[in-house]
């Protein structure tokens, strides 16, 4: 039988990091309450010259060299983002033109010229749309290949509640039938609905009041014209602003996360009716920081054990829930069975995301690069285990669907280099992150021989804004 999946990985981390401690203790926040609570050691930073594009354009390359791919063969590259360059332009063909060019010289030029190129855009959750876009796809005719991947930076206000999550990086992944790594079954569970818990409006501000603010903080005279420059010369009275920092609810963006995922299982419920969710080996999860699957789980795994002898050793262990609903919980999540649980079908998949931080769509694939990697470092054999897949994207929808893990898994990442990634990248301290953060910082920090930003059009008229990528020459 023909399955269809994921035969291949690379990944792309930032060459920058930020110890969490210093962050914690720069923000007067008790570093346990990070570390303990909710699994966070370190978050990865971009540098000045690295964008969601440029990350993709790493990964993809990295795909393509070290499984000796022939970019002719390639069908599709849908990235899934939202941390996208351009409000046209999607950052996929940013992240293929000069990974592209690298190519000519072996392959010949405008290797992808037959390839379908798009971004998928919804919140964290878009590249596992991207994933069953493209699985379809693959199914649909011979010895078709996908790639898939996702790419984004996850950035918020300084001292706001969600800044020690932030993250950034990329995941490319191969699909193809029959592959080695893991093979997605058909039935996908969704639950969809639209919310406010987490978004990226633009942002509009009327050009006279501006004008007045940036004056009045100067302690300037407002001049009698606004000719002044291209932005006060344009005919618009309204300019509007793009912020990579999103407007959140923290708490409502975990209740809808729950709501999501608890109607996404039932769906698939619906569909495969003798499906046993604590018969899954390891789950996979959308992890806007470390910890927070075992978390958002919680509530599902109890209806799992509802009316089993586990469910009856629980009660005997932390008491019955009438008395204390909230204080129960709390005492169910420390559980030995819960902790146990967590240790055996989470917890490998985290350890990525505590030395990273959430990479918004790369986040579930990078708890399944976590799962492989250790799991290979410990010696453990994944042949066969079934893996629960929960994605999650803010706007809101999620999306659940199972793999299994093929007999030739070592195979398929014996190229993941992620572990040299990791220990090869450069600490700054509280005072660089934050001029990284605000722009301040101009000159790049790491000059290394990756694909970065080089260029971006300012006075050329009919090409103000456009990107241009390169390798660096380190």
């Amino acid at each position: 039988m023909t399955t269809y999946g994921i035969d291949a990985l690379a990944v792309y981390i930032p060459k920058l990091y930020l110890d969490i401690a210093d962050l914690a203790e720069a923000r007067e926040i008790p570093y346990e309450k990070l570390r303990k609570g909710l699994g966070l050691e370190q978050m990865a930073l971009p540098d000045t010259d690295e964008d969601a594009a440029s990350f993709a354009a790493n990964a993809l390359w990295k795909l393509i060299n070290d499984n000796g791919l022939d970019p002719r063969e390639i069908g599709r590259i849908y990235v899934g983002t939202e941390s996208a360059v351009d409000g046209s332009k999607p950052t996929a063909t940013y992240a293929t033109e000069y990974v592209e060019q690298r190519l000519a010289r072996q392959y010949g030029n405008r290797c992808f010229k037959n390839c379908d190129v798009v971004d998928l855009t919804f919140a964290c959750v878009g590249a596992v749309d991207a994933l069953q876009n493209c699985l379809d796809w693959v199914k649909g005719g011979q010895n078709r290949k996908a790639i898939v991947i996702a790419s984004d930076l996850s950035k918020y206000e300084l001292h706001s509640t969600g800044e020690y999550t932030q993250g950034a990086g990329a995941v490319a992944t191969l699909i193809t039938a029959n592959p080695r790594i893991v093979s997605i079954d058909d039935t996908w569970g969704v639950g969809m609905q639209s919310v406010g818990d987490f978004f990226k409006p633009r942002r509009s501000f009327v050009k006279k009041d501006l004008l007045k603010e940036l004056t009045d903080a100067a302690d300037i005279a407002l001049p009698k014209t606004e000719q002044t420059g291209s932005l006060w010369s344009d005919p618009h009275r309204i300019v509007n602003v793009y912020r990579e920092e999103p407007v959140f609810d923290g708490q409502y963006s975990n209740a809808c996360y729950s709501d999501r995922i608890t109607e996404a299982l039932a769906h698939y419920k619906e569909q495969e009716s003798s499906a046993n969710f604590m018969n899954w080996d390891y789950l996979v999860f959308h992890l806007p920081y470390a910890y927070h699957g075992r978390r958002i789980i919680l509530r599902n795994w109890l209806e799992w054990i509802s009316g089993t002898p586990t469910y009856d050793a629980l009660i005997e262990e932390v008491g019955s829930p009438e008395e204390d609903p909230k204080g129960w919980k709390r005492a169910v999540a420390k559980s030995s069975l819960y902790t146990k649980f967590v240790a055996d079908h989470i917890e490998i998949t985290e350890r990525a995301s505590s030395v990273i931080g959430n990479m918004y769509t790369a986040s579930i694939f990078m708890a399944l690069v976590s799962l492989l990697m250790h799991a290979e470092a410990d010696q453990t054999d994944l042949s066969g285990k079934q893996l629960g897949f929960i994605a999650y994207g803010s706007g809101s929808k999620s999306k659940v669907f199972t793999g299994t893990v093929g007999t030739d898994w070592k195979a398929g990442i014996a190229k993941l280099d992620l572990s040299d990634q990791l220990t090869q990248r450069q600490q700054v301290d509280i005072d660089t992150y934050q001029q990284l953060h605000t722009g301040a910082k101009e000159e790049p920090i790491v000059i290394s021989d990756d694909i970065v930003l080089t260029h971006i059009e300012s006075e050329k008229e009919t090409a103000i804004g456009l990107r241009t990528y390169a390798q660096n020459k380190a």
